[in-house]
């Protein structure tokens, strides 16, 4: 009986490492061209709104994403200041968002992004069909893809 309970656990076990082994995967040219996409698409030349840094992050926001990012809370000011954290930090809770939605919206990159940019304007993936809201999501995805579409850089 012990054997054909530890065959049935090793069994199980191995038969969720192909499953595993398709999870989406998500590029760093991926999480790039997203990070980019919604930096373009944020309002600009906006004084004195209370959001921070090329991607307009709201402070409470700063706080926590890069306490989790960085394990080091910044101010908003430092984060503004620093462009070169604020695109580690933005990219970091890309790459994360993204790879939520590419599990959740399997074989759709466009539904994925479309989730996401959704989500960073909301904090909801859904419910961004009209309004400002759909024109953020269009313009992000088609950004996206335009900075997908770029030749890589060489070496």
């Amino acid at each position: 009986m012990r054997v054909l309970v530890s065959g049935m656990i090793i069994t199980l076990g191995l038969s969720s490492l192909p499953a595993l082994a398709q999870q989406p995967k998500v590029s760093e040219s991926q999480v790039a061209a997203m990070v980019e996409a919604l930096r373009i698409s944020a309002p600009k030349n906006t004084p004195n709104d209370g959001l921070y840094s090329d991607w307009q992050v709201k402070p409470g926001t700063v706080k926590l994403w890069t306490k989790n990012c960085l394990k080091k809370e910044l101010t908003p000011a430092q984060f503004q200041n620093d462009p070169a954290t604020a695109r580690q930090v933005v990219s970091c809770v890309i790459n994360r968002e993204l790879t939520k939605q590419f599990r959740a919206i399997p074989n759709n990159e466009t539904a994925a992004v479309g989730s996401v940019a959704c989500w960073w304007m909301t904090g909801n993936y859904t419910g961004c069909n009209s309004g400002f809201t759909a024109d953020f999501v269009k313009n992000v995805t088609k950004l996206y893809q335009q900075q997908r579409s770029k030749p890589k850089p060489q070496p």
